[in-house]
Parts: structure tokens; C-alpha cells; sequence
């Protein structure tokens, strides 16, 4: 080993020490640097999920500063060997620039599902209509989003389709309210009507009696006299009280004899009726 280095140019074995010095150190910054990443975002993680944070928002907000520590860290080790990593952040910004252009709409529903777990128009488990897709929301991702419909399916909608269409959450208000029109003919009573639906109302336990429900009448229509019912559920209620209402409402206005019209022409021909030739 002696005789092989005698024979190095001089100053070759001081420049190996100092390099290998170099590689061991940047060793050693890389894995002292990757073990106190996952330390500190261990300890951010458990201290944002004490103070009650949204396990979601936590989770992406911890990776993403993971990476960044990552990051951080082989730039350290690269420069600790002696790499220029100015000039290694210059191609890698080119780098990113060029996949960034080929990856517009990738990135369009990245930066959608940062600004969907930052500002939380949802959560998991609630029920919303967006994109044209009514659903529970099953996942939200950093992509794409996942609702369960309530036919058994699963659909992935994009993030950026759904940040900037409109949303709506059925899950976020406790109570909602119950909009219904029934028809009555020009020749029944609308107290009597009223009476009728007031009692079916309040025959029901989940509607409930804060807000007060309310009766109106909407419309004078063609062919009949429309009455109105605003009255408040749950919202897990609300789809099946609205449904036993209808159902309800159609046999007691049965019994009491109003009728619920439909629509109906009559003409009426005036002068002879033409006959046809024989």
C-alpha cells in the first residue's frame, strides 16, 4: 500500500484524504440530517394533533415540510463534498420549469387540493354536490378527490374542477328546511286545505317546531291553487321526512275529499261542426 502511493503524483494522497474527509462528512450530514427531519416533524405532527388541528391538513402540511427538509439537507451534503450547488439549483429550477409547462394540469389540481385542505369548504364524511357529482366525500387527496355516491360508487373528481366550480355541503348546518308545493283545485277551501297539512306536520316528530313551520299560498296557477310548506329537520333527517310528507299529505287530503288537480284543456268550438262529405 505504501510502495502503490509512492508512486501518486505529488500531493495526490493529501488530496484523496481531503476528499474522502469531504464524502464522510457530507455521509454524515445526510443521515444526521435526514434522522433530525423526521424528529422535528414527528414532534410538529404530535403537537398539531394535541392542540385539536384537522388530521388531513396535518398529515399534507407535515410531508410537505418533510420534502422541504429533505431537500435541504442533500443540498447540504453536496456542497459539504464540494459540488456547486448554485449551479445545481440553476438546472434543477430549468428542470422544474420544463415539467411544470408539461404538467399544467397536474398542477392546476395540486395547487386546487392545497387550497381545498387549507380552506375546508369539506370534509371527510360530508355530504356535498360539486362538478355535476353528488356524493359523500370519501378522501381528499392531493389530486384528485373521492366521493361515495349513494349508489354504491366511488367517483374521483379532479381537484381543480372542484375548486373552481360551486360547491354545495349538505353536512355543514345541523338543521335543513323542507320546500314543498301542494296543488289544490279552485273549488276546495284553502283554510280547509291548510288545516289538513298543518295536521300531518305536526303529526310528524322529526319536523321540527323551532324555526315554526310555515303555510303560504304561491300561486293562483292555471289549474290550480298553489299552497306552500316551509318546515325545518335535521339534516340526516331530511330526505326521508320529505318523502313520508309527501306521502302523508297525499292520503289525508284524500280523506278530507280536496282533490290535487292536474292539468286540464277544454275547447270549445264555437259555430256549426263542419261535416264531412260522403
Amino acid at each position: 500500500m505504501d510502495k502503490w502511493l509512492h508512486r501518486l503524483p505529488p500531493g495526490t494522497t493529501a488530496h484523496l484524504i481531503s476528499w474522502g474527509l469531504h464524502l464522510l462528512a457530507a455521509i454524515v450530514i445526510f443521515l444526521v440530517g435526514l434522522w433530525l427531519a423526521r424528529l422535528v416533524i414527528a414532534g410538529m405532527r404530535r403537537l398539531a394533533l394535541t392542540r385539536g388541528a384537522d388530521a388531513t391538513l396535518t398529515a399534507f402540511l407535515m410531508n410537505l415540510a418533510y420534502a422541504a427538509a429533505v431537500a435541504v439537507v442533500v443540498i447540504a451534503a453536496l456542497d459539504a463534498i464540494g459540488i456547486n450547488t448554485t449551479s445545481l439549483l440553476a438546472v434543477l429550477g430549468a428542470a422544474g420549469l420544463a415539467v411544470g409547462l408539461a404538467l399544467q394540469g397536474s398542477l392546476a389540481n395540486f395547487a386546487a387540493g392545497v387550497m381545498l385542505i387549507l380552506f375546508r369548504p369539506f370534509r371527510s364524511g360530508d355530504y356535498i354536490e360539486a362538478a355535476g357529482v353528488g356524493g359523500t366525500v370519501d378522501d381528499i387527496r392531493i389530486f384528485q378527490t373521492v366521493l361515495h355516491t349513494p349508489d354504491n360508487r366511488d367517483v374521483v373528481v379532479p381537484n381543480a374542477q372542484l375548486f373552481s366550480g360551486v360547491i354545495t355541503n349538505y353536512s355543514t348546518r345541523p338543521t335543513r328546511r323542507i320546500d314543498l308545493v301542494i296543488g289544490i283545485s279552485y273549488e276546495d277551501g284553502i283554510a280547509a286545505a291548510r288545516e289538513v297539512i298543518r295536521g300531518v306536520v305536526q303529526a310528524d316528530e322529526r319536523i321540527l317546531a323551532d324555526p315554526t313551520p310555515v303555510y303560504l299560498v304561491t300561486e293562483l296557477a292555471e289549474s290550480s291553487v298553489n299552497l306552500g310548506l316551509r318546515a325545518w329537520v335535521g339534516s340526516a333527517d331530511y330526505l326521508m321526512t320529505r318523502s313520508d310528507l309527501l306521502e302523508n299529505l297525499k292520503h289525508a287530503l284524500d280523506r278530507a275529499g280536496i282533490t290535487i288537480p292536474y292539468p286540464q284543456r277544454q275547447l270549445h268550438h264555437v259555430g256549426a261542426v263542419p261535416t264531412t262529405a260522403t
